[in-house]
Order: C-alpha cells, then sequence, then structure tokens
C-alpha cells in the first residue's frame, strides 16, 4: 500500500514538471504549447442591460430564449418591453413575446399572465386580451388568475367600452371576488361610482361574498365625490353584515373629514382607530396633521409630529413638506429649518417654493448660518436643481 501511494504521488509530481520522460524519449513543453484558460463571457444580464440599441436589444433577447436565467427573470423581461415600446418598435415585441408563447414556458399560465402583462405595459391591449382567449392553443389552462390579469391591463387602459365588453364576455372561467374589485375600482376611476354600486348588488346574487376591499372600494369613491350619505351608509352595511373595516378604510375616512375642514373629527377618527387595535401608518398621520395646519391649529399639528415620533414612526417625505410648508407660513422658521435639514439629509428635498420661503425667513429673522447649510445641502442635491433655482436660493444670502 505504502509503494502505491508513492507511486501516485510521484505520477502527480511528474505531470507537473515540464519535461515528460519516458523510457524512449524526454520531451520538453514550452510556454506557448501551455493552453491559456478562456476569457469568461460577460452574463446575458448584464449584456441586456447595458445594450441601448433597440434592434440589438430585440436580437440579444431573441437569442437568450431558451437561457432561464433571462426569461424567468422578470426585471430584465419588463425593462427590455419597456425600452423597446419607448423606442416604439411594437413589431419587435410582438415578435419576443408571440416566440416565448409558443416555447416550453408557455404551457404555464404564471408565464401567461406575465405575457399578458407586458403587453399592457406596452400599451398593446388588444394583444394582450388575445393571448389570454388563445391561452389553450398553447396547452395552457385558464384559470381566474389570467382573466384577471387581462382585467387589470383593460383597466389601466382606461378604455370604458373594450373593459366593459371583455367584462360582460362569457368564458369558461369564472369570476372570484377578485375580480369584481377590479372591475369596480375601474369603474370608480372612470368616474362610474353609481355603476360599481350597483355591481355589487350583481356580486352579491351571483354568490360573490364583497370583501373589506369591495367596500373601501366604494367608501373611498363616494367621499371623493362629496357624497357622504351614501360613503357613510356603505360603511354601516359593511359593518352590519360583519366585515370589519381595515386601515384603507379609516384612511379614506379621515381623508374625506380633513378635505372639508373637520381636522377635529379626523384626530378623534384615529383615536379610534387605536382603540380598535388599527395602527395608524403615515398616510393617517400625514392626513391628520395636514388637516391641523390647513384649520390653522398649528400647535395641534406639532403635538401630532411629536406623536408620530413617540410611536416609532419615521416621517416620510410628504410628512417633512407638509410641516416645513405650514410652519414657514407661520413663521416658525426655527423649526422648519430643523425638519427641512433632517429630509435633505435624507435625499428628500421639500418643494422649491418651500425652500424658497425658508431661506427668505431665515435671512429676515437674520439666521443667516442655518440659511447658509441648507444652501449647502441643497447645492449636494442629485440630480442638482437648475442653475435658474440655484440662482434665486443664492440671491437670499445675497441681500443679508
Amino acid at each position: 500500500m505504502l509503494s502505491l501511494r508513492l507511486g501516485r504521488r510521484l505520477r502527480t509530481y511528474t505531470t507537473i514538471s515540464p519535461f515528460i520522460t519516458s523510457s524512449n524519449a524526454k520531451i520538453h513543453l514550452t510556454a506557448n504549447d501551455i493552453k491559456k484558460p478562456l476569457p469568461l463571457q460577460e452574463p446575458a444580464l448584464i449584456k441586456l442591460k447595458e445594450e441601448r440599441n433597440p434592434e440589438k436589444l430585440f436580437h440579444l433577447f431573441k437569442s437568450n430564449a431558451h437561457n432561464r436565467l433571462v426569461v424567468e427573470n422578470q426585471f430584465a423581461f419588463e425593462d427590455t418591453v419597456s425600452r423597446l415600446a419607448g423606442a416604439g418598435r411594437f413589431d419587435y415585441i410582438e415578435e419576443l413575446l408571440e416566440h416565448q408563447k409558443g416555447l416550453r414556458q408557455g404551457r404555464r399560465e404564471g408565464f401567461m399572465m406575465r405575457i399578458i402583462m407586458l403587453y399592457g405595459r406596452a400599451g398593446m391591449v388588444k394583444h394582450a386580451v388575445n393571448t389570454f382567449k388563445d391561452m389553450h392553443l398553447y396547452g395552457c389552462n385558464r384559470t381566474v388568475k389570467s382573466l384577471n390579469a387581462v382585467l387589470k391591463v383593460l383597466a389601466q387602459a382606461g378604455d370604458v367600452e373594450a373593459f366593459e365588453s371583455f367584462f360582460r364576455s362569457e368564458f369558461d372561467v369564472k369570476l372570484d371576488v377578485v375580480s369584481m374589485n377590479i372591475v369596480m375600482d375601474a369603474f370608480c376611476r372612470m368616474g362610474m361610482a353609481d355603476k360599481a354600486y350597483v355591481l355589487m348588488g350583481e356580486m352579491e346574487r351571483s354568490g360573490i361574498t364583497p370583501d373589506v376591499i369591495t367596500y373601501t372600494t366604494l367608501i373611498s369613491a363616494f367621499y371623493k365625490l362629496n357624497r357622504a350619505e351614501i360613503g357613510n351608509g356603505i360603511w354601516n352595511l359593511m359593518v352590519m353584515r360583519g366585515c370589519l373595516p381595515n386601515l384603507a378604510t379609516f384612511n379614506a375616512r379621515v381623508q374625506f373629514l380633513v378635505s372639508r375642514g373637520r381636522a377635529w373629527q379626523a384626530n378623534s377618527l384615529m383615536g379610534m382607530m387605536r382603540y380598535l387595535g388599527i395602527v395608524p401608518d403615515e398616510v393617517t398621520f400625514n392626513l391628520v396633521i395636514k388637516g391641523f395646519c390647513r384649520a390653522g391649529y398649528i400647535d395641534m399639528a406639532k403635538r401630532v409630529y411629536s406623536a408620530l415620533h413617540d410611536e416609532g414612526y419615521k416621517p416620510n417625505a410628504r410628512i417633512y413638506q407638509t410641516m416645513m410648508h405650514y410652519l414657514c407660513r407661520e413663521g416658525e422658521f426655527d423649526m422648519a429649518y430643523t425638519i427641512c435639514k433632517n429630509s435633505m439629509e435624507k435625499n428628500w428635498f421639500p418643494s422649491v417654493d418651500s425652500i424658497y420661503q425658508l431661506l427668505q425667513g431665515l435671512q429676515s429673522t437674520g439666521k443667516i448660518s442655518k440659511a447658509r447649510f441648507i444652501l449647502t445641502l441643497v447645492h449636494k442635491r442629485v440630480p442638482s436643481f437648475p442653475a435658474k433655482q440655484l440662482t434665486i436660493m443664492e440671491s437670499f444670502l445675497k441681500k443679508s
């Protein structure tokens, strides 16, 4: 055993040596005889991301039609289609997606749903609908999931006639509550809230039970139309049927109260949310803060802003903007400066008009160092402000 192991080791070392010895001859290997390693090819995903020529992008994607790393990468698909659509090459998009449908992955409903949504993203609505209708030709079974994908595409397109025509068509797939919610939301966005309300009755008669999304969609739509009596009625109907409102439902009502100048009621509703175990989010806080600011109760707005921090939340860009705008209007430039500084340091820049207002206020109250620091942060913005706006901002310091 010992001699065998030694022999193996000797053979290993022999192959490493540049001289190969046999019983008859000695062969000498030079550097040219040793093959250099092949350079690694750049991954297809990186090539797709960096390609800017639409024609080359099309051919590159098509040549990787069987590459699972490309085909199964949702971002690569969406990015390619978006760029081709931006270049107006809808013929390339059609050829790419139709080619994909005929491949192995075209037998999966999830993949066909992605094709439908990609056609929708490119604005090729008719192609999306035809993809759904022809799924059986590719050996792919249709379910309500792919039907809902088409409904979303049609809803985003905003064509009322095409949307209603497809919705009223009969397919071998039954609608579910998600389908009805998509349709009702589309009707509300198209200014047909009454039609959406009637549809809720139809869905109940067909055996589909409305859920909290159904009710919230209708409540929000009627509140936005200032038809509070119907919105409140739907709220009461929802509760009577044992469906409890969620965060989105409460936010819809808070927004309505704020829009009608009823800031105190909006604040009380936020308290009721906590009592019911529904935690307010940044949207709720921003709405209540805005409500108090608009009503002239800036001190209450500051209290709600403090409560936001006390409950462990971090202000978002909208809250910073709201507070800064109204604090400047009330002449409270020190707190406005602090809020503006915190916002800019997080790369959230308030509106240009609010920055003008703050700089002017700081200059007029003699707080030049604070104004200079704000300008320093302004110059760090990426992308930078236009030169004209920067000149106006700097002019406030020159006045001092």
